[in-house]
Protein backbone atom coordinates (compact mmCIF):
# COMPACT_ATOMS: atom_id res chain seq x y z
CA UNK A 1 0.00 0.00 0.00
CA UNK A 2 1.20 3.19 -1.36
CA UNK A 3 -0.22 6.45 -0.15
CA UNK A 4 0.31 10.47 -1.62
CA UNK A 5 -1.38 13.74 -1.09
CA UNK A 6 -4.15 15.20 -3.18
CA UNK A 7 -4.51 18.72 -4.08
CA UNK A 8 -6.70 19.46 -0.42
CA UNK A 9 -3.81 17.62 1.51
CA UNK A 10 -6.51 14.52 2.29
CA UNK A 11 -3.98 11.55 2.34
CA UNK A 12 -4.84 8.91 0.00
CA UNK A 13 -3.94 5.36 -1.21
CA UNK A 14 -3.43 2.66 -3.64
CA UNK A 15 -2.54 -0.80 -3.27
CA UNK A 16 -0.09 -2.43 -6.34
CA UNK A 17 -1.15 -5.45 -8.08
CA UNK A 18 1.24 -7.36 -11.33
CA UNK A 19 4.18 -6.08 -13.01
CA UNK A 20 4.40 -4.73 -16.45
CA UNK A 21 3.03 -1.54 -17.46
CA UNK A 22 0.82 0.46 -15.28
CA UNK A 23 -3.15 0.27 -15.00
CA UNK A 24 -4.85 3.09 -12.90
CA UNK A 25 -8.36 1.38 -11.35
CA UNK A 26 -11.14 3.08 -9.99
CA UNK A 27 -13.49 1.39 -8.12
CA UNK A 28 -17.20 1.97 -8.14
CA UNK A 29 -19.73 2.63 -4.70
CA UNK A 30 -17.83 4.91 -3.77
CA UNK A 31 -15.95 2.10 -1.92
CA UNK A 32 -12.42 0.78 -1.41
CA UNK A 33 -10.59 -0.87 -3.79
CA UNK A 34 -10.33 -4.72 -2.24
CA UNK A 35 -13.27 -5.66 -4.17
CA UNK A 36 -11.76 -5.27 -7.28
CA UNK A 37 -9.14 -8.05 -6.49
CA UNK A 38 -6.71 -8.71 -9.00
CA UNK A 39 -9.80 -8.49 -11.44
CA UNK A 40 -9.87 -12.04 -12.45
CA UNK A 41 -5.99 -12.48 -13.05
CA UNK A 42 -5.64 -9.15 -15.50
CA UNK A 43 -2.54 -8.27 -13.43
CA UNK A 44 -0.66 -11.13 -15.09
CA UNK A 45 -1.03 -8.64 -17.76
CA UNK A 46 -0.50 -4.93 -16.28
CA UNK A 47 0.40 -3.82 -12.98
CA UNK A 48 -2.66 -2.90 -11.86
CA UNK A 49 -2.94 1.05 -9.52
CA UNK A 50 -5.55 0.39 -7.15
CA UNK A 51 -6.96 3.56 -5.82
CA UNK A 52 -9.04 4.02 -2.85
CA UNK A 53 -11.27 6.95 -3.12
CA UNK A 54 -10.81 9.77 -0.69
CA UNK A 55 -12.60 8.33 2.49
CA UNK A 56 -12.83 4.73 1.55
CA UNK A 57 -10.55 1.68 2.53
CA UNK A 58 -7.21 3.09 3.80
CA UNK A 59 -7.46 6.64 2.02
CA UNK A 60 -8.63 8.72 4.87
CA UNK A 61 -11.66 10.82 4.86
CA UNK A 62 -11.68 14.70 3.92
CA UNK A 63 -11.40 18.01 6.38
CA UNK A 64 -14.30 19.01 3.83
CA UNK A 65 -17.25 16.90 2.97
CA UNK A 66 -18.00 18.83 -0.29
CA UNK A 67 -15.07 17.52 -1.82
CA UNK A 68 -16.35 14.27 -1.80
CA UNK A 69 -18.55 15.54 -5.06
CA UNK A 70 -17.51 13.37 -8.28
CA UNK A 71 -16.08 16.68 -10.40
CA UNK A 72 -13.64 17.05 -7.25
CA UNK A 73 -12.32 14.27 -6.81
CA UNK A 74 -10.94 14.60 -10.56
CA UNK A 75 -8.00 16.10 -9.12
CA UNK A 76 -7.22 13.23 -6.94
CA UNK A 77 -7.17 11.57 -9.87
CA UNK A 78 -4.77 13.59 -11.66
CA UNK A 79 -2.41 13.94 -8.18
CA UNK A 80 -2.35 9.82 -8.28
CA UNK A 81 -0.84 10.51 -12.01
CA UNK A 82 1.58 12.94 -11.00
CA UNK A 83 3.01 10.88 -7.77
CA UNK A 84 3.41 7.59 -10.03
CA UNK A 85 5.23 10.30 -12.67
CA UNK A 86 3.61 9.33 -15.83
CA UNK A 87 3.25 11.34 -19.01
CA UNK A 88 -0.20 9.84 -20.07
CA UNK A 89 -2.31 6.68 -18.58
CA UNK A 90 -4.57 3.92 -19.09
CA UNK A 91 -7.53 3.88 -16.96
CA UNK A 92 -9.96 1.49 -16.20
CA UNK A 93 -13.14 2.39 -14.29
CA UNK A 94 -15.77 0.58 -12.71
CA UNK A 95 -19.13 0.98 -12.30
CA UNK A 96 -20.07 4.29 -10.38
CA UNK A 97 -16.25 4.84 -10.53
CA UNK A 98 -16.54 5.09 -14.40
CA UNK A 99 -18.32 8.50 -14.10
CA UNK A 100 -14.85 9.56 -12.47
CA UNK A 101 -13.00 8.24 -15.00
CA UNK A 102 -15.08 10.30 -17.97
CA UNK A 103 -15.22 13.52 -15.84
CA UNK A 104 -11.15 13.09 -15.72
CA UNK A 105 -10.93 12.66 -19.78
CA UNK A 106 -13.24 15.27 -19.92
CA UNK A 107 -11.25 17.72 -18.62
CA UNK A 108 -7.25 15.66 -19.33
CA UNK A 109 -7.85 13.83 -22.34
CA UNK A 110 -4.08 14.07 -23.44
CA UNK A 111 -3.42 12.22 -20.49
CA UNK A 112 -5.58 9.58 -21.08
CA UNK A 113 -4.00 6.29 -23.48
CA UNK A 114 -6.82 4.04 -23.35
CA UNK A 115 -9.87 4.02 -21.55
CA UNK A 116 -11.96 0.86 -19.86
CA UNK A 117 -15.44 1.24 -18.75
CA UNK A 118 -16.19 -2.05 -17.44
CA UNK A 119 -20.19 -1.80 -16.51
CA UNK A 120 -20.13 1.55 -16.28
CA UNK A 121 -22.17 4.35 -14.14
CA UNK A 122 -23.78 6.54 -16.83
CA UNK A 123 -24.73 9.93 -14.85
CA UNK A 124 -21.83 11.52 -15.68
CA UNK A 125 -22.62 10.69 -19.63
CA UNK A 126 -26.47 11.85 -19.47
CA UNK A 127 -27.74 8.25 -20.34
CA UNK A 128 -31.20 7.81 -19.18
CA UNK A 129 -32.18 3.73 -17.66
CA UNK A 130 -35.80 3.97 -16.75
CA UNK A 131 -37.66 1.33 -14.60
CA UNK A 132 -39.02 -0.77 -17.78
CA UNK A 133 -35.37 -1.16 -19.08
CA UNK A 134 -34.33 -3.09 -16.03
CA UNK A 135 -37.76 -4.92 -15.87
CA UNK A 136 -37.39 -6.09 -19.16
CA UNK A 137 -33.42 -7.45 -18.14
CA UNK A 138 -34.49 -8.43 -15.13
CA UNK A 139 -38.00 -10.86 -16.38
CA UNK A 140 -35.41 -13.25 -18.66
CA UNK A 141 -34.06 -14.51 -15.26
CA UNK A 142 -37.65 -15.30 -14.15
CA UNK A 143 -36.54 -19.05 -14.15
CA UNK A 144 -34.10 -18.40 -11.18
CA UNK A 145 -34.63 -19.55 -7.81
CA UNK A 146 -34.63 -16.23 -6.48
CA UNK A 147 -36.47 -14.72 -8.78
CA UNK A 148 -39.98 -13.97 -6.78
CA UNK A 149 -38.66 -12.46 -3.89
CA UNK A 150 -36.12 -10.46 -6.04
CA UNK A 151 -38.84 -8.97 -8.96
CA UNK A 152 -41.06 -8.21 -5.82
CA UNK A 153 -38.33 -6.04 -4.16
CA UNK A 154 -37.52 -4.81 -8.14
CA UNK A 155 -40.66 -3.53 -8.80
CA UNK A 156 -41.45 -1.20 -5.49
CA UNK A 157 -38.27 0.47 -6.17
CA UNK A 158 -39.20 1.10 -9.61
CA UNK A 159 -42.45 2.23 -8.24
CA UNK A 160 -41.26 4.47 -5.34
CA UNK A 161 -43.01 2.42 -2.37
CA UNK A 162 -39.90 0.39 -1.55
CA UNK A 163 -35.87 0.56 -1.05
CA UNK A 164 -34.11 -3.12 -0.10
CA UNK A 165 -31.46 -2.72 -2.33
CA UNK A 166 -30.51 -6.26 -0.77
CA UNK A 167 -32.91 -8.20 -1.70
CA UNK A 168 -32.66 -7.34 -5.46
CA UNK A 169 -28.30 -7.76 -5.14
CA UNK A 170 -29.13 -11.47 -7.27
CA UNK A 171 -29.68 -9.07 -10.21
CA UNK A 172 -26.18 -8.11 -10.28
CA UNK A 173 -24.81 -11.18 -10.51
CA UNK A 174 -24.14 -13.59 -13.48
CA UNK A 175 -24.60 -16.28 -10.86
CA UNK A 176 -26.43 -15.98 -7.56
CA UNK A 177 -24.04 -18.39 -5.24
CA UNK A 178 -21.75 -18.47 -2.33
CA UNK A 179 -19.14 -17.03 -3.80
CA UNK A 180 -21.21 -14.26 -5.34
CA UNK A 181 -22.96 -13.63 -2.26
CA UNK A 182 -19.28 -13.44 -0.54
CA UNK A 183 -18.40 -10.81 -3.42
CA UNK A 184 -21.30 -8.52 -2.78
CA UNK A 185 -21.11 -8.23 0.69
CA UNK A 186 -17.59 -7.35 0.63
CA UNK A 187 -18.25 -4.72 -1.77
CA UNK A 188 -20.49 -3.26 -0.04
CA UNK A 189 -19.78 1.20 0.40
CA UNK A 190 -19.56 1.62 4.14
CA UNK A 191 -19.26 5.68 4.14
CA UNK A 192 -22.56 6.71 3.65
CA UNK A 193 -21.15 10.75 3.49
CA UNK A 194 -18.73 9.21 0.36
CA UNK A 195 -22.14 8.13 -1.35
CA UNK A 196 -24.40 10.99 -0.64
CA UNK A 197 -21.06 13.33 -1.58
CA UNK A 198 -20.45 11.48 -4.67
CA UNK A 199 -23.33 12.47 -6.47
CA UNK A 200 -23.89 15.70 -4.59
CA UNK A 201 -25.58 18.86 -7.05
CA UNK A 202 -23.27 19.90 -9.38
CA UNK A 203 -21.05 16.43 -9.31
CA UNK A 204 -22.21 15.66 -13.16
CA UNK A 205 -22.62 18.36 -16.23
CA UNK A 206 -23.66 15.73 -19.01
CA UNK A 207 -23.65 18.45 -21.65
CA UNK A 208 -20.35 19.73 -20.70
CA UNK A 209 -18.61 15.75 -20.56
CA UNK A 210 -20.43 15.22 -24.04
CA UNK A 211 -19.13 18.29 -25.75
CA UNK A 212 -15.06 17.49 -24.33
CA UNK A 213 -15.85 13.96 -25.11
CA UNK A 214 -16.27 14.09 -28.56
CA UNK A 215 -13.28 15.37 -29.73
CA UNK A 216 -11.99 12.61 -27.20
CA UNK A 217 -8.93 11.28 -29.60
CA UNK A 218 -8.25 8.10 -27.53
CA UNK A 219 -9.38 4.04 -27.66
CA UNK A 220 -12.45 3.62 -25.49
CA UNK A 221 -13.65 -0.11 -24.52
CA UNK A 222 -17.20 0.05 -23.01
CA UNK A 223 -18.13 -3.90 -21.32
CA UNK A 224 -21.71 -4.44 -20.31
CA UNK A 225 -22.62 -7.65 -18.24
CA UNK A 226 -25.82 -9.38 -20.57
CA UNK A 227 -27.31 -9.52 -16.94
CA UNK A 228 -26.54 -6.20 -15.41
CA UNK A 229 -29.07 -4.91 -13.92
CA UNK A 230 -27.21 -1.45 -12.77
CA UNK A 231 -26.01 -1.10 -16.25
CA UNK A 232 -28.18 -2.33 -18.45
CA UNK A 233 -26.37 -3.52 -21.88
CA UNK A 234 -28.69 -0.97 -23.77
CA UNK A 235 -27.55 2.05 -22.05
CA UNK A 236 -24.18 1.13 -22.28
CA UNK A 237 -23.90 0.26 -25.98
CA UNK A 238 -25.96 4.34 -25.94
CA UNK A 239 -23.02 5.68 -23.71
CA UNK A 240 -20.30 4.23 -26.24
CA UNK A 241 -21.93 6.22 -28.94
CA UNK A 242 -20.76 9.66 -27.04
CA UNK A 243 -16.96 8.34 -28.01
CA UNK A 244 -15.27 8.61 -31.14
CA UNK A 245 -13.40 5.48 -30.62
CA UNK A 246 -15.27 3.39 -29.20
CA UNK A 247 -15.66 -0.57 -28.55
CA UNK A 248 -18.79 -1.42 -26.82
CA UNK A 249 -18.70 -5.25 -25.85
CA UNK A 250 -21.49 -7.81 -24.25
CA UNK A 251 -20.20 -10.21 -21.83
CA UNK A 252 -22.43 -13.41 -22.04
CA UNK A 253 -23.76 -14.49 -19.11
CA UNK A 254 -22.00 -12.15 -16.86
CA UNK A 255 -23.56 -9.83 -14.64
CA UNK A 256 -22.18 -6.56 -12.28
CA UNK A 257 -18.82 -7.94 -11.82
CA UNK A 258 -17.51 -9.97 -15.07
CA UNK A 259 -14.50 -10.65 -13.72
CA UNK A 260 -16.17 -12.88 -11.11
CA UNK A 261 -18.44 -14.01 -13.58
CA UNK A 262 -16.24 -15.96 -16.16
CA UNK A 263 -12.33 -14.38 -15.19
CA UNK A 264 -11.03 -16.00 -18.35
CA UNK A 265 -13.02 -14.06 -21.22
CA UNK A 266 -13.28 -10.97 -18.83
CA UNK A 267 -9.41 -10.76 -18.86
CA UNK A 268 -9.52 -11.83 -22.52
CA UNK A 269 -11.25 -8.81 -23.59
CA UNK A 270 -9.78 -6.17 -21.60
CA UNK A 271 -6.19 -7.33 -22.29
CA UNK A 272 -6.99 -7.40 -26.12
CA UNK A 273 -7.80 -4.17 -25.59
CA UNK A 274 -5.47 -2.71 -23.56
CA UNK A 275 -2.91 -4.16 -26.02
Amino acid sequence: MSTFHAPDGTRLAHRTAGDGEPLICLPGGPTGSEYLGDLGGLAAHRRLILLDPRGTGRSARPGQVATYRCDRQVGDVEALRAHLGLDRMDILAHSGGANLAVRYAARHPRRVAKLALIGPGLRALGVPIDGGTRRALALRRSGEPWFPAAFAALEAIIEGSGADWEAVAPFFCGRWDAGARRHHAAGQPDNAEAVAGFAAEGAFDPAATRAALAAFASPALLLAGEWDLNSPPSAVAAGAELFPRAAFVVQSGAGHYPWIDDPRRFVATVAAFLG
